[in-house]
């Protein structure tokens, strides 16, 4: 008894992986004894491993059992040794691993390797969780990578992977997996009062994501929260896809809600994904040549053409060919959306 305390105290420092091989071999070994024990109740090395393995889970369906003396020995021994001891100290290592790898998870210390994920930096948890309700809301399959310097991921969802670590980083960005990602989204540090260096942090950040960008010849589609927006240039050189003023973009909204009342509602639609009537893009079709005859057949199908990229003029060059490879944007509904992608 003392001997198999010893064995098992060590055994439960091994790793899972050799305590697998391990008791594998064991397994393997105790079925060739049995074989060699009772060759006649046990016609082939199959049903020996058959009732091993039966034997050490504690089943025992009967239908192969030893009847000699050393046969029921050897099963004792084995059902005390494999059964309880080995099979005890596999399930308690698979229960460790599984909360380590919860921690770790929790913590932000595990690498993501999926793709065609969002990535979100930034701080805010107000901000961050209506960023995922409205990718939740349009995208059903892809993930979130939410990258901060806190020790807690700040939402607790099942399609939000946590990486804790410095943004700046680029072995932090690696370990979001930003290569494959379909865009990163940096917003403004609130815990940073002053502007300039909240936008010089995020500036940072930038330039980061369009190092490993340009290092590893792979486009990044980058959008980031400004706080002041004579900052822009700084970040066009920086080469960022796309610029959300933060504090100004309020003000300008407050501002437009007092000329024209009720303008403020149809901004809230635009904005989110819940509504029914949404912003979609869709892409130039072969028959089109005019915004014109874009738009009445996109009228005919029940949406409405507003823009090609952020050019919002396309009503007064409605005679213009529409350039090939052109991002334009429509609103309707979901099954508006999908006739003219199907079309």
């Amino acid at each position: 008894m003392w001997i198999l305390h010893k064995i098992f105290s060590k055994l439960s420092k091994v790793a899972l992986k050799k305590l697998l091989g391990i008791t594998f071999l064991m397994i393997l070994g105790c079925s060739f004894i049995i074989k060699l024990f009772e060759p006649e109740t046990f016609p082939s090395y199959f049903d020996a491993l058959w009732w091993t393995m039966t034997t050490i889970v504690t089943v025992g369906y009967g239908d192969f059992y030893p009847t000699s003396f050393w046969g029921r020995l050897f099963t004792m021994l084995l059902m005390y040794t494999l059964g309880i001891g080995a099979m005890g100290l596999i399930i308690g290592k698979i229960f460790e691993s599984f909360s380590l790898y919860r921690k770790l998870k929790e913590e932000g210390k595990l690498k993501y390797s999926g793709s065609d994920h969002y990535i979100l930096i930034g701080s805010s948890k107000e901000k961050m969780t209506n960023v995922l309700e409205e990718i939740i809301c349009t995208e059903t399959k892809s993930d979130i990578v939410i990258i901060d310097n806190a020790n807690k991921c700040p939402i607790d969802h099942e399609r939000v992977h946590f990486i804790s670590g410095d943004p700046a980083s680029e072995e932090v960005l690696l370990k979001a997996n930003i290569l494959e990602s379909k865009s990163v989204s940096i917003f403004t540090d609130e815990r940073i009062e002053l502007s300039e260096f909240a936008d010089g942090k995020t500036l940072l950040i930038a330039s980061r994501v369009e190092s490993i960008s340009k290092h590893y010849n792979k486009n990044i589609y980058t959008i980031v929260e400004i706080m002041k927006e004579h900052h822009i240039s700084l970040f066009e050189y920086a080469k960022v896809d796309e610029f959300v003023l933060s504090k100004e973009s309020v003000s300008k909204l407050m501002a437009q809600a007092a000329i024209y009342p009720g303008s403020s509602r149809l901004f809230k639609k635009l904005l989110s994904n819940a509504d029914e009537e949404n912003l979609y893009e869709i892409n130039k079709k072969p028959h089109w040549k005019t915004y014109k005859e874009a738009a009445m057949e996109l009228f005919e199908l029940g949406a409405t053409l507003i823009s090609d990229g952020s050019n919002l003029d396309i009503a007064r060059r409605s005679n213009e060919r529409i350039a090939e490879g052109a991002k334009m944007f429509v609103i309707c509904n979901k099954e508006t959306y999908d006739k003219i992608k199907d079309c």
